[in-house]
């Protein structure tokens, strides 16, 4: 848990969270918190170690991005979640939304840009999204409204080439999938725009699971969910997030994208939706860690 990358307090949380969860379970638990140079530390850390299993609970780069995968694979050390191939396609979000597209999954349209023209002008009618082609957790996520006089000026941190895409007015929907099944779906209601702190900081956003959503909308979210699962190759647990436009039925909704390691944080949505299942935080992260294994 931490490592280098933009979403380091989120790791830490999720963590702790499944490490003590672990303990309940009747797991022996050794806690890794990796730092900023977390790629040269992590090989001799593990070979001190000599774990059975590793529960990778690392967001963003590197974490979920196949690296730390790859590692592990060549440790040949069994890790959770999913693997070096799944992890680097939903990281990247343009190639995943061609996995998408040739499973015939709803997806907005979008392209990739450079940063400069995205500042210069309107690259897509408005509104649109811009955001990393490969973070999470909604870092850097600029939403252009209707009636913007300018194109988005974005931090300098922002890498050279983004994802724009068209943004969807309506319900934020989320559905976890654990090994083939998808669990109920969420709905996530905020005030605004449901960015990073809505998603991490308590009060910043409601979750209704299960949704109130009607049979078919919630029937077609699970199944997209588990035919993304399954076009990315994941393994263990995911959770894909939708936008549903209700004036359109079901041709509102998109699929937007996978996450192949959800936040198992205090307010995330996948434990929430095991437990409307009958799943407890430790059964949850039990099933997580039995489902382990290294790719063949």
């Amino acid at each position: 848990m931490g490592g280098p990358s933009a979403e380091r307090e989120v790791s830490l949380s999720t963590g702790r969270g499944c490490a003590e969860a672990l303990r309940v379970a009747g797991y022996q638990v050794i806690e890794l918190e990796l730092g900023r140079e977390a790629r040269a530390e992590l090989p001799a850390r593990l070979a001190e170690v000599k774990p059975d299993t590793v529960f990778n609970a690392l967001h963003g780069r590197w974490g979920e991005d196949g690296c730390v995968q790859g590692v592990l694979e060549w440790l040949r050390i069994p890790y959770t979640h999913s693997g070096v191939l799944a992890s680097a396609l939903a990281m990247d979000k343009a190639r995943a939304k061609e996995a998408y597209r040739a499973a015939g999954l709803p997806v907005v349209e979008s392209r990739l840009a450079p940063k400069a023209e995205v500042m210069a002008a309107h690259v897509l009618p408005v509104p649109y999204v811009v955001k990393p082609n490969n973070e999470g957790s909604s870092v850097g996520v600029y939403l252009v409204t209707e009636g913007a006089n300018a194109p988005p000026q974005l931090a300098p941190e922002m890498p050279e080439v983004v994802m724009v895409e068209t943004y969807v007015p309506g319900r934020e929907l989320t559905c976890s999938v654990m090994g083939d099944h998808a669990f109920c779906v969420t709905e996530i209601v905020t005030e605004g725009w449901y960015d990073y702190t809505a998603k991490y900081s308590v009060g910043g956003s409601r979750h209704v699971c299960p949704a109130e959503l009607p049979p078919e909308i919630t029937d077609a979210a699970r199944a997209h969910a588990l035919a993304a699962h399954r076009a990315l190759g994941c393994r263990g647990l995911s959770r894909t997030d939708f936008r549903w436009d209700d004036s359109r039925g079901l041709a509102g909704l998109y699929l937007l994208e996978t996450n192949t390691q959800p936040g198992m944080t205090p307010t995330s949505l996948s434990p929430e939706q095991a437990a409307a299942e009958g799943i407890s935080f430790p059964e949850l992260c039990a099933m997580i860690v039995e489902d382990a294994s290294c790719d063949r």
